[in-house]
């Protein structure tokens, strides 16, 4: 297992790490006692940065990350989870304030069993104010942070450019990491046009859904799957053709995720113990530059396109 510093935060964190979203019933249905061995697995295995957020399962995930952390001895892992996106009663809202903000890191401190986090982060920017989350709730984070119940905060997003317009309008040291999903796959690798940006500004980078949120797997992505059909067209052609090859394409996915050293970290989420082991497996080997080159060629017509956050 490769470890990186998450920009210069002093986070040395392995190069894949657990995302807890599938905690929440995310993806797919949940096993709550599989999904906690699988947070146990992890950590057993080298793994030691676990990200949440209160969003995911509508605090399902922070719930049941709460348990599985439970008794574990803190200096294992580093925790990271996220304010300004919430769910209750099978409805989405957003908040944003510096009183919710406040607020959330103190249930979520409740939930998940723990005196601080490590790592907190303003979820889906795109979705709020960008001054309100310059003004209002990025200092809310930092007067955490001085008291001691945060250690670091970052911001989390799927439009890349909104990382540039936060970071460029508070002050320097502010925004201390910044998440992106789906920017560093397969089939959109846009990540890599920012991370000059970001290490000139002393920003860490993690990187998240390596398979483009079931993209780029062989049981397909879920049905409210946000991507335009001609992408899932084009990599449901690519699965195909790693198949073809007598590879999975998960495996070309993790590989080649894991490989930027400029990127800390990239984060999956299952709630299999199998699954976890696959995947420490995979960011173990070596990337193959032959099948790579061949799979973007499949990829090509559409590559780099995205998708509206949702």
């Amino acid at each position: 297992m490769l470890y990186r510093e998450i920009g210069k935060t002093g986070m040395k964190v392995s190069n894949i790490s657990f995302g807890a979203s599938s905690l929440g019933g995310v993806f797919h249905s949940l096993n709550e006692k599989a999904g906690i061995e699988a947070v146990h697995t992890a950590l057993e295995n080298g793994i030691n940065f676990i990200d949440v957020s209160p969003y995911y399962g509508h605090l399902k995930a922070e719930f049941i990350l709460g348990k599985a952390l439970k008794g574990v001895d803190r200096n294992r892992y580093y925790l990271s989870t996220k304010v300004g996106r919430y769910g209750k009663d099978g409805v989405n809202y957003w908040d944003y304030s510096t009183r919710k903000a406040i607020a959330s890191v103190y249930e979520s401190l409740d939930r998940l069993n723990v005196d601080h986090i490590d790592l907190i982060n303003v979820h889906d920017i795109e979705f709020s104010d960008l001054e309100m989350v310059c003004k209002e709730t990025l200092p809310a984070l930092i007067e955490l942070k001085s008291k001691g119940l945060v250690k670091h905060v970052g911001i989390t997003n799927l439009t890349l450019r909104h990382f540039k317009y936060v970071i460029n309008h508070v002050p320097k040291g502010t925004v201390e990491s910044i998440l992106s999903f789906c920017h560093y796959c397969l089939n959109d690798d846009s990540l890599v046009d920012y991370l000059d940006f970001f290490e000139q500004n002393d920003v860490g980078v993690i990187n998240a859904s390596p398979f483009s949120m079931g993209l780029l797997t062989e049981r397909g992505a879920p049905a409210w799957h946000p991507a335009p059909k001609p992408l899932q067209d084009v990599c449901r052609k690519a699965v195909k053709y790693c198949k073809g090859r007598g590879i999975r394409i998960e495996q070309l996915a993790v590989s080649f995720s894991v490989s930027n050293p400029r990127i800390a970290t990239t984060l999956f989420s299952t709630t299999r113990p199998s699954s976890v082991l696959q995947n420490i497996a995979w960011a173990n080997e070596p990337l193959d530059e032959d099948l790579l080159g061949e799979v973007r060629k499949i990829l090509e017509p559409r590559f780099r396109d995205t998708w509206l956050n949702s």
